[in-house]
């Protein structure tokens, strides 16, 4: 039997589309994998200033419904017991999703400016780090915030840096709080926010799937962060992982459907 002649070119095309495939998931890297479960917080470890390691006091971090609350209902005060409930294990590059909406609970001797305020930390140092009175742990912030309800602008997935630095607009930026360029929403309304992170260069977020702010370079630097461990804080070091953290202070707020993927 006479074989017919090889498509060389089919050949060449055919393998290039599978590599490009491959490489193209590569770049994508792993798989969704949610962070909390819906039933517990055994995978989170609390972070009170204040109070020692794993004190969940007055179960500030609750599950209600399938969501993490940020429930103060057990308070007498606040007491600046800014917290945050910590994921077991640290990450470098990834694509963190989320969802969270305010509550009309707010302790009157918090700070004015956590008023419809909280945040995702990431980049953390390791909260077993932290000492009982520093008051926020060595990060950076996914700030998120809500309409105060006088009609003025208030956007949502800003950075800010407590003991940190980034690059903003090819230079570092002295600013504790850059602003994103996301509309205002509304207290009660769910808002789907979105962490970008590759390691120590590039970081992208995002609400409601829109890109609202890019930066660079994220390292310890900074201040309006207090009670810490000099040793921890050497500034200049680049924030190439860490951990993440969802934020208590003062003000109620719920979070659900908390997934990662890696990164390559």
């Amino acid at each position: 039997m006479i074989k017919p002649p090889i498509n060389l070119a089919f050949i060449f095309s055919s393998t290039f589309l599978i590599s490009c495939g491959i490489a193209d998931r590569n770049h994508q890297g792993g798989e969704w994998q949610t962070l909390f479960n819906g039933r517990d917080l055994d995978d989170w470890v609390v972070k009170l200033h204040r109070h020692e390691l794993g004190d969940n006091y007055a179960d500030t971090f609750r599950i209600v419904d399938d969501v993490i609350q940020v429930n103060y209902d057990q308070y007498d005060e606040f007491g600046e017991r800014f917290g945050h409930l910590f994921y077991k294990e640290p990450f470098s590059s990834y694509h963190l999703k989320f969802e969270y909406r305010f509550t009309d609970q707010w302790l009157e001797d918090a700070p004015s400016y956590a008023y419809r305020n909280s945040g995702i930390m990431f980049h953390s140092q390791a909260p077993g780090t932290i000492l009982k009175d520093q008051d926020w742990p060595i990060s950076v912030e996914y700030q998120m915030l809500v309409s105060r309800g006088d009609g003025e602008p208030r956007p949502t997935g800003n950075m800010c840096s407590p003991g940190t630095d980034v690059v903003y607009e090819g230079e570092v930026d002295e600013r504790h709080c850059i602003n994103s360029s996301s509309d205002t929403y509304k207290t009660g309304e769910w808002i789907q926010g979105e962490l970008i992170v590759h390691g120590d260069s590039r970081v992208i977020h995002k609400v409601n799937g829109e890109t609202v702010l890019e930066y660079s370079q994220p390292q310890i630097g900074g201040g309006v962060v207090g009670g810490y461990d000099p040793d921890i804080k050497r500034d200049g070091a680049p924030l190439t992982e860490g951990y993440i953290a969802l934020q208590s202070e003062g003000q109620g707020i719920e979070f659900r459907d908390i997934k990662i993927k890696p990164l390559d």
